[in-house]
């Protein structure tokens, strides 16, 4: 079987091999939901490379202690 997509008026329909693993597979579902739940934010890349940066600086702020003793 050949990977095919076909488009509809509501939906995208993707039909692929079952020899597919599952965890490359639900990869792919994770980054269509993404795209999808980020279709409408206008953010430039700098800004969430920023807010990225902050979140591990807070992460490592609270973490640290547990992976340096």
């Amino acid at each position: 079987m050949i990977m095919l997509i076909e488009r509809t008026n509501k939906e995208i329909i993707i039909k692929i091999p079952a020899t597919i693993e599952a965890d490359d597979l639900q990869d792919f579902v994770d980054y269509i939901r993404y795209k999808e739940l980020t279709s409408d934010i206008d953010v430039s890349q700098n800004r969430v490379d920023q807010l990225a940066s902050d979140i591990n600086t807070e992460w490592w702020k609270k973490n640290r202690e547990r992976f340096i003793k």
